[in-house]
């Protein structure tokens, strides 16, 4: 190795040193950067020639150092698994929210809730049956169901309200997924063009990674990598981004609650998408959540219905006429949302159970619809059994989600750990690159001066 080669080599170190040093800068600057990935400089060694000249032999030292690439610190696997479970916990977050409102539009326990209600109107007919002939207790158990059938069309509404803004929060979702999509596609593009061009792109891949997991919270995106540094989008089986090509997603059907039955699809061929993410728990709160307990719902309101009508048309009010329905639908079905007084006048109250056509202040049935509170299969059971599954579901859903978020927040740990700037370890590195710039700078002067003795004392002795 001649003089000038080691001048080379230091050189070099010098030239590799410097550009650790400005990396290391980067990372530094960057700390609390969203999204930021930390980034190192990849120092590879300079051999000597492997195939000397005629009449030449290689020293086997080398040459010096390269820093031409610079690395963008990632795991692959822990981004993808980073995928998989802020998608999970996203999902079980929106589920979580839709029975969080349900409970919210039931209103349990409360006094407004139907239970609280509904034994409001058991406790009327009660006080019909102790003075059958006070017309006050007649008009006072009529009051109660028209408040109690208030109480139904509100939570029905609610629940309805509910469907219709969860739809509405569904499409929006969508527009932004196809514009994030696009954005993905165009950055897959210029990263691609700076990959064969040589140039850095490790900034545009960072953005990139930020709107994919974005995208997995929304979705459920996962990733394909390809060549050049690009990465295909996945969701559900479904190809959303394909290299430069950004596709799109559509939300179909389920505009009407009775009959929901939303979906994301694909807005070429309309294939169904099985979204993850809060889409996934947006369209299980569509489809399965909230039609369950408005069936339900209007469950309790035929089967009032039905029990009340059943004993009031069994009784004779005190003219000794047979009884009339006391609930009614205003169209159709009996429901929650249709369901209404049938009678206003307290005196077709049919509380007794003799006759017909015998005027009589006899209570009898009067103490049989007021016994139906008692009854096992009756409404009062049914509805506590719907409230106490809601709680349960509802515990379940939250506790889920508390160990999705200890996952997420354990897998999000692991990722920072590898691809988070730590400014202990760049602190190091900074020193070890500058002591390393100042050891180089160190060989040149050193350099310097055996080449000044030779140049400046041969030939000097003897004299």
């Amino acid at each position: 190795m001649s003089t000038f080669s080691g001048l080379n080599a230091a050189t070099t170190a010098l030239w590799a040193q410097r550009r650790a040093l400005d990396v290391t800068g980067q990372n530094i600057a960057n700390v609390n950067t969203e999204g930021y990935s930390r980034q190192r400089a990849d120092l590879q060694a300079l051999g000597g020639n492997p195939v000397p000249a005629f009449f030449s032999t290689s020293p086997g030292i080398g040459s010096g150092v390269a820093a031409d690439d610079v690395l963008r610190i990632r795991d692959a696997f822990l981004e993808s698994r980073g995928h998989t479970e802020h998608a999970n916990g996203a999902r079980l977050a929106a589920e979580a929210d839709s029975l969080e409102l349900v409970e919210h539009a039931l209103r349990e326990p409360s006094p407004t809730g139907i239970q609280s209600l509904l034994a409001e109107v058991w406790s009327g007919f009660e006080d019909v049956a102790n003075q059958p002939k006070d017309d006050a207790a007649r008009a006072q158990v009529l009051q109660r169901l028209e408040t109690l059938v208030s109480g139904l069309h509100f939570s029905s509404e609610s629940l309805t309200g509910q469907f219709d803004q969860t739809r509405e929060n569904l499409g929006v979702l969508v527009k932004d997924v196809n514009s994030s999509a696009k954005t993905v596609a165009q950055l897959n593009q210029a990263i691609k063009r700076a990959t064969q061009s040589g140039l850095p792109s490790n900034d545009l891949a960072d953005k990139r990674d930020v709107l994919i997991m974005k995208l997995a919270d929304q979705v459920g995106a996962t990733v394909r990598h390809r060549d050049d540094g690009v990465l295909d989008v996945i969701v559900g089986g479904m190809s959303l981004v394909s290299g430069s090509t950004a596709g799109e997603f559509v939300v179909d059907d389920g505009t009407d609650p009775a009959n929901p039955a939303p979906r994301i699809a694909t807005a070429v061929g309309g294939y169904t998408v099985k979204a993850d993410g809060t889409a996934g728990g947006q369209l299980n709160a569509l489809n399965s959540i909230l039609p369950k307990y408005l069936a339900a719902l209007d469950g309790i309101a035929s089967g009032l219905a039905a029990d009340l009508n059943a004993a009031h048309t069994a009784g004779w009010d005190p003219t000794g006429a047979q009884g009339l329905n006391l609930l009614t639908s205003s169209s159709g079905a009996v429901t929650a949302a249709t369901i209404k007084v049938n009678i206003s006048d307290p005196k077709l109250i049919a509380a007794s159970s003799v006759g017909p056509g015998i005027p009589s202040t006899d209570h009898g049935n009067a103490l049989k619809m007021a016994g139906l509170r008692n009854s096992p299969s009756g409404v009062d059971a049914g509805y506590r059994r719907m409230i106490v599954e809601l709680g349960v579901q509802a515990s379940v859903s939250n506790r889920n989600m508390d160990i999705q978020s200890v996952i997420s927040t354990q897998v999000d740990a692991a990722r920072e750990s590898v691809a988070g700037v730590n400014i202990d370890e760049e602190m190091t590195n900074m020193l070890s690159f500058q002591h390393a710039y100042a050891a180089a700078g160190r060989m040149i002067t050193a350099i310097d001066e055996t080449l000044d003795t030779l140049i400046h004392r041969t030939g000097l002795v003897g004299r």
